[in-house]
């Protein structure tokens, strides 16, 4: 008994191949042409400032999510949530920004074109104001850890903002935390 049964996938193969290649091949034989580098280049960084200002927009969400149980901490957290909202608008720039709305005004639904991922539900918030501070700082820290890891594949004029936020989110918990001891 010989390989029947290899010659036969060999044939079915080598026709595969054959229809395959038939299939993908124009009329004048080249292959049709994907996006180029440019056009790949300019939808991962639209992607990357899509997840930037939906991280920035979370940490402002967080912000009015506090502020809405606790507004006696309107005074210490205002200021840090206006720099939260206008660090969303400044990661968007470009045509990715998201809407920005004042303290107490309900946010619009995101788009798709804002949103890289679900917007996850609002996050509760404790009823004790130190806890909750704990936890907005925490918040803080988690966007800045987040726009930090997104500057290894930005542009360079991209990074250095994602650079300044980041820095800018750390500054943030450490206020809710360390800095409001003194």
């Amino acid at each position: 008994m010989g390989r029947t049964g290899t010659v036969g996938r060999r044939a079915l193969l080598t026709a595969g191949a054959v229809a395959l290649a038939g299939c993908t091949s124009e009329a004048d034989g080249e292959r049709p042409k994907g996006p180029s580098a440019a056009e790949r280049a300019a939808r991962a960084e639209a992607l990357r400032r899509r997840r930037s200002v939906s991280t920035a927009e979370a940490l402002r969400e967080r912000y009015d999510a506090v502020l809405a149980a606790h507004p006696s901490l309107s005074a210490r957290l205002s200021p840090l949530r206006a720099a939260a909202a206008a660090h969303a608008t400044a990661l968007g720039e470009g045509g990715t920004a998201a809407p920005v709305t004042p303290v107490g005004a309900k946010s619009a639904p995101p788009t798709a074109a804002v949103s890289a991922a679900p917007t996850p539900p609002a996050a509760s918030v404790s009823a004790d104001p130190a806890v909750a501070l704990k936890e907005l700082a925490a918040a803080a820290r988690k966007t800045a850890d987040a726009h930090t890891a997104a500057l290894l594949e930005a542009s360079p004029e991209y990074a250095r903002l994602l650079a300044s936020v980041a820095a800018a989110a750390a500054v943030h918990a450490y206020l809710l935390t360390e800095g409001g001891r003194g």
